[in-house]
């Protein structure tokens, strides 16, 4: 229970700082749903797709490959640099607070961001006559462990490699705009010539990308998608274990300053 009480009491602070920043709110939906209308339409004219099809297969994409990255992603690697900016972490090392809550509050925070951005694309691509068929229990896994692997890609970056706040976007941008790119957030995979696909497949937002489209846009099997799985479930996993040891790193660091 103290754990429990710890990481809800880091994730309420979180986002309640969020939320007296309300531009940044406004700017994290107004994104996502930019990026869905554009693929959307896109994808209805150029893919010959009713719009409820083109619709259908933008939301997975747009939601884990463009609002996730920059939301979870961006969003710890500014948290983190802006805690040690702050001097915050400094503070907590004289409180009872442990390095886990902490760290899972920085998840939780960034988990309930990412699936309001969920909710909103949806509803959004709803009313364009987007469908869910079929596994939504292993859809919303998916986007747990792609928060899961940004959250903790995020603390590696934030910890290892920004150190002002500056550092944040110039860092994500140069990540992540070819990521996405290649991951077939911003164009499909399956116009991707054969070279550009064999490195794809070493993208873990590739991975997403296809999971999430495969069951909720294209009606696949598990079978289908079951290699995008593995390879997201073992990024993930490293990821978070990448994060929690570089969160180690950092804190041994600030003691020493």
């Amino acid at each position: 229970m103290k754990y429990w009480r710890e990481t809800i009491a880091v994730a309420q602070r979180i986002l309640l700082e969020l939320g007296r920043r309300r531009r940044s709110l406004i700017f994290w939906g107004i994104f996502p749903i930019t990026i869905l209308l554009l693929n959307g339409f896109i994808l209805a004219e150029r893919a010959n797709l009713s719009t409820a099809e083109a619709f259908t297969n933008a939301a997975p994409v747009t939601l884990v490959g463009a609002a996730l990255f920059f939301s979870c992603l961006g969003g710890s690697v500014a948290t983190v640099v802006a805690e040690r900016e702050q001097h915050t972490l400094k503070r907590l090392f004289l409180s009872p607070l442990s390095g886990l809550s902490y760290f899972l509050g920085i998840f939780v925070a960034h988990a309930c961001i990412g699936i309001g951005q969920g909710i909103l694309v949806y509803l959004v691509a709803t009313l364009f006559g987007a469908q869910i068929e079929q596994y939504w229990l292993l859809g919303l896994l998916i986007i747990l462990m792609s928060i899961a692997a940004y959250v903790g890609l995020g603390f590696i970056l934030g910890t290892q490699l920004a150190r002002r706040t500056e550092d944040v976007n110039a860092l994500v941008a140069a990540f992540g705009v070819p990521l996405l790119i290649l991951g077939g957030t911003f164009l499909p995979a399956s116009l991707f010539p054969e070279s550009l696909l064999n490195i794809a497949k070493f993208n873990p937002i590739y991975h997403m990308n296809q999971a999430l489209l495969g069951i909720w846009a294209q009606e696949e099997s598990l079978s289908q998608v079951q290699s995008h799985l593995l390879f997201l479930m073992i990024f993930s996993l490293v990821m978070v274990g990448g994060g929690w040891l570089s969160y180690q790193g950092m804190l041994v660091r600030e003691r020493r300053l």
